[in-house]
């Protein structure tokens, strides 16, 4: 989906032509995973952080083109709306001090974006979803200049055939209709990857949905909507209601999302390429000129493009990646649940427990999804979205558990015994997992900090408009410390005018 999409409608030919590839792209990976060296040699990971623009009253700023042609760096891309950017960090290896490299890289690349961001008045904020957004940010004409956004909101909204509604209930009610994916720009997340093995991928997959719920919870950043309290992790109910391509009667009728957590342990990464291609029928009907059957036949490395292509449309919370680097194929997880934000060093905390925890629940001898029925995996993930760090999870031996009891008991310990087969530096490895810790023990996370920056606010007589731009621009001073979000103040404040 990173890729340029050209073309602005598709004919009846171009929709055969792409099925008639995808399919026959999903026979030659078949043939791959049982017959093909990929790649997995040295498991690289990578990361990918959405971004937010504000002017300088804490308003969506609608510069991105203006920033992205003044920096001139290809890590930086656009995203959705014209209020966002995208930064791809270069992969690297976690172990011994992969995440202090990864830290410097960040850090780095984030204060050159708000140098240029500074020479149009706009700063850059990462935060789940972006409190000052209104309705009227999220309209069709503030999406991005980049024509394959434009394109897939035609194509899901003529897939629906009507409005998208959105329906949140949490602390307020949200209720209302759009009549484009716009407001899915809010969502801006943070996204990790790892490189895995034909033979090891499902056991990572598996863990990654069993450890989806716990993560979310410590990690939530977005309880504010269009000026609403909704959930802790507002970006789940959001991003699954805006690219919606149901009409209430196909809902009715069990047709499944786009936005999926999925239905079912897996036994090999071709389950859920395969279940793309049987259930959800394609919004970018663009082929490319290879042959994927010739080129394997010849011992060459397929690109399967359309297959690619038909993946980034389906909107998994964790997804199967295909890729190719350097002319080797390979493999990776891509962990799309989390908020981006709070700090730089919040974010690499959030990276070392998944890629710790997944690993070790991954590598066990009886492994956790023999125990737990999937459905049991997916309402933990909504109990955290809902909740946040206050969730109650169910867990194999435990049953139901307070999920920062389940952290502290049991998750973080194996957490650390991940990153100690990855090799990391084992200081570093504590002062990560140290930050999640203290989360658990304060109860403090980004979505616990806003509300209680929001209610303090309130509290004082500002407005609910006034109380979430003094809450964004107090929280973008605190991000450039980059201290993490539980040791942040709840400073006092003047009784609003």
């Amino acid at each position: 989906m990173g890729k340029e999409i050209a073309q602005g409608t598709f004919s009846r030919e171009d929709r055969a032509r792409y099925r008639y590839k995808v399919r026959r792209c999903l026979d030659v990976f078949a043939l791959m995973l049982d017959d093909f060296s990929f790649d997995a040699d040295h498991p690289m990971t990578g990361l990918e952080i959405e971004l937010n623009l504000v002017d300088g009253v804490q308003q969506p700023a609608m510069r991105n083109a203006d920033v992205l042609a003044a920096m001139g760096d290809p890590a930086f891309q656009t995203e959705l709306g014209q209020f966002n950017l995208e930064l791809n960090v270069p992969p690297r290896l976690i172990a011994e001090d992969g995440l202090d490299g990864y830290s410097e890289y960040i850090c780095k690349a984030l204060a050159r974006a708000d140098r240029h961001a500074a020479a149009f008045d706009t700063s850059v904020v990462m935060i789940g979803v972006l409190p000052t957004l209104t309705l009227d940010h999220t309209v069709p004409a503030n999406l991005s200049f980049n024509s394959r956004y434009r394109v897939l909101n035609d194509e899901i909204l003529t897939v629906r055939g009507e409005h998208i509604g959105l329906d949140i209930r949490g602390v307020d009610h949200l209720r209302t209709q759009t009549d484009s994916i716009a407001p899915e720009a809010a969502c801006t997340s943070l996204q990790f990857h790892l490189q895995v093995a034909p033979d090891d991928f499902a056991h990572y997959w598996n863990a990654a949905q069993i450890l989806a719920g716990p993560q979310l919870a410590v990690g939530a950043n977005s309880p504010f909507l269009f000026g609403h309290q909704l959930w802790a992790e507002t970006r789940i109910a959001l991003f699954e209601q805006a690219t919606d391509t149901r009409p209430e009667e196909l809902k009715a009728q069990g047709v499944r999302p786009r936005v999926w957590f999925g239905e079912r342990w897996i036994t090999s990464i071709f389950d859920l390429f395969e279940e793309n291609v049987r259930y959800f029928p394609p919004l970018l009907s663009i082929s490319d000129p290879e042959d994927p059957l010739d080129v394997f036949r010849r011992g060459g490395v397929p690109r399967l493009a359309e297959l690619r292509l038909h993946n980034g449309t389906v909107y998994r919370w964790n997804r199967p990646v295909y890729d190719i680097m350097a002319g080797r194929p390979h493999l990776r997880v891509e962990n799309r649940l989390l908020p981006a934000g709070p700090t730089v060093v919040d974010m690499l905390a959030n990276a070392a427990f998944y890629f710790g925890l997944v690993r070790a629940l991954s590598e066990d001898d009886r492994p956790l999804w023999t125990q737990m029925p999937f459905s049991v995996a997916e309402d933990n993930f909504h109990a955290a979205a809902r909740r946040g760090i206050e969730a109650p999870v169910w867990w194999p031996g435990t049953g139901e558990i307070k999920v920062t009891d389940l952290m502290l008991e049991i998750l973080l310990p194996r957490a650390a015994e991940g990153l100690d087969r990855f090799a990391v530096d084992a200081g570093l490895r504590d002062k990560m997992l140290g930050i999640i810790e203290q989360r658990c023990v304060t109860r403090r996370n980004g979505a616990t900090w806003q509300m209680a920056a929001v209610e303090q606010l309130e509290k004082a007589g500002y407005t609910r408009p006034g109380a979430l731009r003094t809450m964004l621009g107090r929280y973008a001073e605190l991000q450039r410390s980059n201290q993490p979000v539980h040791t942040w103040p709840i400073d006092p404040v003047p009784p609003a005018e």
